[in-house]
């Protein structure tokens, strides 16, 4: 069995360079590969186009690279509770994709399982739709979205064996799965790293031919986006 593991973060992200585009699973801030994002931020790479559902809060997870002027380029289905995400954005100093989300979605997917492209009905006669291919399925308009292309995805996993299979936990088996083997090159941080056959077979939710290269996270902060409590009385 090929181990896939890798010895740090550093070793992790090599091979990533200026221009790239990359993929970032997660939402919000549930599941996002921490560790990735901020060797991404201390490497200096720039000029790189995001897919990710949205770019985190200011001061977490992609907010660290849009603080950096890292990034060129937002793939996401929403602004979010960033404010200079949305600073950037009407500025015109970063370059925005608005995506719906099912669509964000499927195009990861679709790229993940080979398909170069699909018919969707989300987003007919809006601005998503200007420049794209319709066509009518009966009775009702679709347009044709492209899957993505992508040098690198970046997911965050629960648990992962050494050959690369992973069991994510909850919500942040978001967009995690969908982007794994969606680009050239997945790379899977975890928070528990165990020795092959150690997973129920039964439990995995990736196996480990979507994988290139995992390894061990640390120090996860897994903050919350937005904290609602109940007032006491």
């Amino acid at each position: 069995m090929i181990r896939k593991t890798v010895a740090s973060v550093t070793e992790a992200v090599r091979g990533v360079k200026d221009g790239m585009t990359l993929m970032l699973g997660g939402f919000g801030l549930c599941g996002i590969p921490e560790n990735a994002i901020s060797e991404l931020v201390n490497i200096g790479v720039k000029d790189i186009t995001c897919i990710s559902n949205n770019a985190g809060i200011d001061d977490f997870g992609l907010g660290l690279l849009l603080q950096k002027k890292q990034i060129k380029k937002m793939v996401s289905s929403y602004v979010g509770e960033n404010a200079e995400f949305e600073r950037q954005m009407l500025s015109g100093e970063l370059e925005v994709e608005l995506t719906p989300q099912g669509t964000l979605a499927e195009k990861c997917r679709a790229a993940q399982a080979g398909i170069p492209a699909f018919f969707t009905p989300a987003g007919y006669g809006t601005e998503v739709a200007e420049g794209k291919e319709v066509r009518e399925f009966d009775g009702k308009m679709y347009i044709l979205e492209a899957a993505f292309k992508a040098d690198f995805a970046f997911v965050k996993a629960w648990k992962g064996d050494r050959a690369g299979n992973l069991i994510f936990k909850g919500t942040a088996r978001n967009f995690n799965p969908c982007m794994c083997g969606a680009a050239k090159i997945t790379v899977a941080e975890v928070e528990e790293l165990v020795p092959e056959g150690e997973l129920d077979p039964n439990q995995i939710h990736i196996p480990g031919i979507f994988v290139q290269r995992i390894f061990q996270g640390s120090a996860y902060e897994k903050r919350i986006e937005q904290r609602t409590v109940r007032q006491k009385k």
